[in-house]
């Protein structure tokens, strides 16, 4: 006898055939070669009530119906989901906390099983979906269009940089760019080494090409021979790479107008920094410590792209 499965169609087929020819549950339990429980349980469930004849069609369609409802309920314990809903308020993505909490043997649970604990929380009135990733803005294609930004010449094209970068073969590569607040003036400053994922965040009061250029010469000196390349966004606040370049020995690239994606780790980063720092939120009163300590929740968070390492282990490692 093969081993237990759910009944297929085809099987629903010739179990009402020979059903309709009066053969025996046995019987046709050794047709299908399977246990005369099954047959039997089979027929029971779904049989017609007025005639108690079994129509294939129609237990078909009773077996759907089951399976669908089957998983309309959660099968975990509100004390069980405790773990998670505090990681979640830590800012780990469904899929890390999933991977972390079956290693550590606390809980088996997929992320999709806890995004529809989300979905369920915010349909009740719950806030545990602000704890997720936003979702990505809309761009507006731009075809045929003039870049109308800050043009700087001398700059070197994102194509000039070596192989190495592109491929994060080594450490030592960053990609840089503005977080700007609501006032449009207060914001910070992101830096995030392309191996590892590793970010060092600064706070400036003012989005001007002196205080971008002051607050990565800082984290630059602060993290001595860990920096060989920057990327930057083509905004007028990096027009002092040449003082980067001349204080520190860093190379500077610029991706092209309207690339967003050829400075990835940054965007990605940025979109997380957000789940600390909201849109349309003020960062007037937002500290260096503040930015100091949203860079460590996020460097010591496992990522998926690490096997669940951290960016700080994979960092300092190299």
């Amino acid at each position: 006898m093969k081993q237990y499965s759910q009944l297929s169609q085809e099987e629903r087929y010739t179990i009402a055939f020979l059903f309709r020819r009066h053969y025996s549950h046995s019987e046709i339990a050794r047709e299908l070669d399977r246990h005369r429980s099954t047959i039997c349980r089979e027929i029971q469930r779904n049989k017609r009530e007025y005639d108690g004849g079994y129509r294939a069609e129609q237990a078909q369609s009773y077996y759907q119906g089951r399976r669908r409802r089957s998983r309309y309920g959660f099968h975990h314990t509100k004390a069980q989901m405790q773990p998670v809903f505090y990681l979640l308020r830590k800012k780990w993505s469904p899929e890390e906390i999933a991977f972390i909490l079956k290693k550590s043997g606390i809980l088996s649970i997929s992320h999709e099983t806890i995004y529809k604990h989300i979905l369920h929380d915010k349909k009740c009135g719950g806030t545990l979906y602000k704890n997720l990733r936003i979702m990505p803005k809309t761009r507006r294609k731009r075809y045929n269009t003039r870049d109308s930004r800050g043009r700087l010449p001398g700059k070197r094209p994102i194509t000039d940089r070596p192989d190495e970068v592109a491929y994060r073969l080594i450490p030592g590569h960053w990609e840089g760019d503005t977080v700007v607040g609501r006032d449009r003036h207060h914001c910070i400053v992101t830096l995030v080494e392309r191996k590892s994922g590793f970010v060092i965040i600064k706070k400036i009061s003012a989005r001007t090409s002196e205080q971008t250029t002051a607050a990565v010469i800082e984290a630059i000196n602060e993290h001595p021979n860990l920096f060989k390349t920057i990327t930057f966004d083509n905004g007028t606040e990096f027009h002092g790479y040449k003082e980067i370049e001349s204080a520190t020995g860093v190379v500077c690239y610029f991706a092209a107008p309207y690339h967003s994606w050829e400075r990835g780790s940054n965007e990605n980063c940025n979109g997380l920094i957000r789940q600390y720092l909201p849109k349309r939120s003020c960062m007037s009163t937002v500290t260096q410590r503040k930015c100091n300590w949203i860079a460590k929740q996020l460097n010591t968070r496992p990522r998926k792209r690490h096997t669940y390492a951290t960016p700080m282990e994979v960092f300092y490692e190299e």
